[in-house]
């Protein structure tokens, strides 16, 4: 509850445990950066310079976005042709190995819904049929309607896009196929309930697992499994297959974190099962503080968020909002008009690129992700950021920074118009000269600031409690002995304000602004 303290520590992972206490701590402890290996790095060789020699040495951990064969794919990595090697233009498993001897706690995806159209799995089982090895490791129309599905039954249907998600296919011998296509038509849905798709999950597992990757992320889990007379979106059939896919990730001594857009009714189920959860109801909930000066819903999530999360700002998706809304029959932490008004402050902050880039779902009011860069939908408030930054890295939970904020970046809509994918606008390609000088901006220091201080300060191991001030002002405080570190929080309209004290040996220091942080040398101050 506000104002009461909570232990902060390490515990053991909450679905089974994979390992003692003491790793599951070093695993979850510090910043993590959230990165597209080509677009930040060039490849892996240049991202383990970053990480260890370079100016982002201050992360513990890193989930290098999808780096399998192609990377480039139709949608960056996520349609893996081959999910069990490392495309040769960003290096080997060698160089994913490095950068775990190197002390990262490494995380990458484990896409468990889909694969490429141009995999070798399907590509076979097209030209092959019930004679490939493959068959059975797709998912068609008629698994999941073999008597046929009526109107209600099919548009009933959850889906992060407009459309039916399914793509027709003719195999060889002229068998045309109803193929489940939940995203785009060229990922082609696995049936994750058969033992030939299980064997291929578990194939990927084990080939992480070598390669030191310490954290999987089933990626879009949600849309997992399909059951008739449902939305077929985190449904008790999706529970039971998140249980058993946990089940061989911990066999294969990995730590599984889960990712579900849902409503936090549904985050705060599957938190239940899984080692690690994303937080995506904190980015939405600060927006709507930074608009209305309001800090109720935001509190009121800070007294049952789940313990084990994975807290963000935005991501390479952009920013998730469905999260903090009404869903599954239930209200949400904010109204359909709050969000509406946060689709709406975003368009006018952006100039309206936000409202053309954003995916609208099928059947929904508003989109359920906001396709922009958080510092483009604060209007480039660069106090904004770093005040939303202070929050997300002063809350329990093991925070992930996306690259893109932590260096400032606005939309790139020029990268939105070449691809038409608007969530291209958060994902820019940086080369070696633009990155040198993002690093040098003020708006990035104090964030490395900010990262710097929760990865070294010895109260971040401590208790966790929050003060609430009054309707515009939060403090979060974290003790342990005489260490203490407090962040004042000030949404007050007109007048935005962050104050971060810590103590040193020398006493206790303060930064006020962004430009005091950006002159912070903080790991100096306690190290």
């Amino acid at each position: 509850m506000a104002g009461e303290p909570e232990t902060a520590g390490a515990a053991e992972p909450t679905a089974g445990g994979t390992g003692t206490a003491g790793e599951a701590g070093r695993v979850l402890a510090g910043v993590h950066l959230l990165a597209y290996t080509d677009r930040l790095g060039g490849d892996l060789a240049g991202m383990r310079r970053l990480l260890t020699t370079g100016p982002l040495d201050r992360f513990s951990g890193v989930h290098l976005l999808p780096f399998f064969t192609p990377f480039d794919g139709d949608d960056a990595g996520f349609d893996p042709v081959d999910h069990g090697t490392v495309d040769p233009r960003l290096g080997t498993w060698a160089d994913v190995r490095a950068l775990a001897d190197d002390g990262l706690v490494l995380t990458a995806d484990l896409i468990v819904n889909h694969v490429s159209a141009r995999s070798r799995e399907f590509t076979d089982w097209l030209a092959h049929g019930t004679a490939s090895p493959w068959d059975g490791m797709f998912l068609t129309y008629d698994r999941v309607f073999p008597h046929g599905g009526t109107e209600a039954d099919i548009t009933r249907i959850y889906r992060p896009r407009g459309g039916l998600p399914f793509t027709p296919y003719q195999q060889a011998d002229g068998t045309r196929r109803l193929v489940w296509t939940t995203f785009l038509p060229s990922q082609v849905d696995l049936d994750v309930d058969h033992p030939v798709a299980r064997e291929y999950l578990r194939r990927i597992m084990r080939t992480l697992a070598a390669a030191g990757v310490r954290i999987v992320r089933l990626d879009a889990v949600g849309y997992a499994v399909k059951t008739p007379g449902t939305d077929s979106f985190v449904t008790p059939e999706t529970l039971r297959f998140v249980r058993e896919a946990v089940a061989m990730a911990h066999e294969e001594g990995l730590v599984v974190l889960v990712e579900v857009h849902a409503h936090v009714s549904q985050q705060q189920a599957v938190a239940e099962l899984v080692d690690l959860v994303y937080d995506f109801a904190l980015p939405p909930l600060l927006l709507h503080a930074m608009g209305t000066g309001r800090i109720g819903p935001l509190v009121e999530w800070l007294e049952v968020r789940p313990r084990n999360t994975i807290t963000v700002l935005d991501t390479h998706d952009g920013i998730g909002v469905v999260d903090a809304g009404p869903g599954a029959g239930r209200p949400g932490l904010l109204d359909e008009e709050e969000m509406a008004a946060l689709f709406a402050g975003a368009a006018e902050l952006t100039g309206g690129a936000s409202d053309r880039m954003s995916q609208r779902v099928a059947w929904t009011r508003v989109p359920h992700q906001i396709a922009s860069t958080f510092l483009s939908v604060l209007g480039g408030d660069a106090t904004a950021l770093v005040l939303a930054r202070a929050v997300q890295l002063f809350l329990p939970g093991l925070p992930q920074v996306y690259y893109v904020g932590l260096l400032g970046g606005l939309n790139d809509v020029p990268q939105y118009e070449r691809t038409g994918q608007g969530r291209e606008a958060n994902r820019h390609r940086y080369t070696a000269e633009e990155l040198r000088d993002a690093l040098t901006t003020e708006v990035a220091r104090a964030q490395l600031a900010l990262v710097a201080l929760r990865t070294e300060h010895p109260a971040f191991a401590g208790e966790h409690s929050v003060e609430v001030l009054d309707e515009h002002r939060i403090v979060l405080h974290w003790t342990a002995g005489e260490h203490r570190v407090r962040l004042i929080a000030d949404f007050t309209p007109g007048r935005r304000q962050l104050r971060v004290a810590a103590t040193t040996p020398e006493g206790t220091v303060e930064a006020t602004s962004v430009a005091e942080l950006a002159a912070w040398d903080a790991v100096a101050a306690w190290r």
